[in-house]
């Protein structure tokens, strides 16, 4: 997991432990959650699902903070801010992703969504107006060669409503990058766990109204299977409230980008386990663009130079007298 002690080298916090440990939960755990959400969303409506995840997950976590005596206050422009993150990143940008599980592979969504760090920087770029590093150019390039790759294949783009899903956790990527970029500069509340916690709970009663909207069916957690039981209890106890707990710190003591570089990980994760658990099937194309893909976003990523340009740029760049 080189990944990790790279992203925590680069982070200036000083508090090693927890970031190492705050990585691993959203490079493994979150890789995990495409299954669980995968077999899940073949017994339950997608909102539904997404609904009683966030709201159960909110809920403990508030009475953990109670039995901890954690302080839950809160001002209004926080809670405004917890609110519009909470449907950035969960209402939308997770609720939509578990309904295109209906329609695609597990680990198909994992790999699309493995281009969130293309989609950050482009947004940095257009909203913030930074600068994108000559890297960084390098790793775009990469980056859409493989989505191209990823979704060009007869094999994926010929199942019903394939399309469908695709556009959906594009849309979904989008929200979540943009989210990225709103929490790194927004005021919430200080107590990280407060943080995830108002944002689990108002995201499941945004998500709670969509699904009674659109007329799903709601059923009791005694009618489900154990599976999906099983499933559920991952998703709150370790997918949310462990895993975004510690996304939302990482937030806060590193750069976006950074913690973007779950991306490595979650796509190989998320292919093995469906591969194993639902015989998803891993085509060579699907492999080929994993690997071109995880290239542009660790070109993104890196802080080095590229040895030929800089070489290039010390030679014939302007001297003074």
């Amino acid at each position: 997991m080189w990944f990790i002690g790279k992203a925590i080298f680069m982070s200036k916090s000083q508090n090693t432990l927890l970031i190492v440990l705050a990585f691993f939960a959203i490079y493994v755990i979150w890789g995990s959650t495409y299954l669980m959400n995968k077999i899940a969303v073949h017994e339950l409506p997608p909102f539904m699902l997404a609904s009683v995840r966030f709201s159960v997950a909110g809920i403990l976590i508030f009475l953990l903070c109670k039995i901890m005596g954690i302080p839950m206050t809160i001002t209004k422009r926080q809670l405004l801010n917890s609110i519009v993150a909470g449907f950035l990143f969960l209402a939308f940008g997770n609720g939509f992703v578990v309904w295109a599980l209906k329609y695609v592979d597990s680990g198909f969504a994992a790999l699309e969504i493995a281009a969130q760090p293309l989609v950050i920087l482009l947004l940095m770029r257009i909203l913030e107006g930074k600068k994108i590093q000559t890297m960084s150019v390098v790793g775009v390039i990469i980056g859409i060669l493989g989505i191209y790759l990823l979704v060009s294949q007869n094999q994926i783009i010929s199942q019903e409503n394939s399309v469908l899903g695709m556009v959906m956790i594009f849309c979904c990527m989008v929200s979540w990058a943009y989210g990225s970029l709103f929490v790194a500069k927004a005021d919430l509340p200080k107590n990280y766990f407060v943080n995830t916690g108002f944002q689990m709970f108002t995201a499941g009663i945004i998500l709670m109204v969509g699904s009674l909207l659109i007329g799903e069916t709601w059923t009791l957690p005694t009618t489900w299977s154990s599976p999906v039981q099983y499933s559920m209890l991952f998703l709150i106890i370790l997918g949310s409230i462990v895993a975004f707990t510690a996304f939302n710190y990482l937030l806060k003591v590193v750069s976006p980008e950074k913690v973007a570089t779950s991306t490595y990980v979650n796509p190989i994760i998320a292919l093995l386990l469906g591969w194993f658990f639902l015989d998803e099937q891993i085509t060579t194309q699907s492999t080929i663009a994993a690997i071109v893909l995880l290239t542009g976003v660790y070109f993104i990523n890196t802080r080095k130079k590229l040895v030929l340009f800089s070489r290039f740029s010390s030679r014939f760049s302007p001297k003074e007298d």
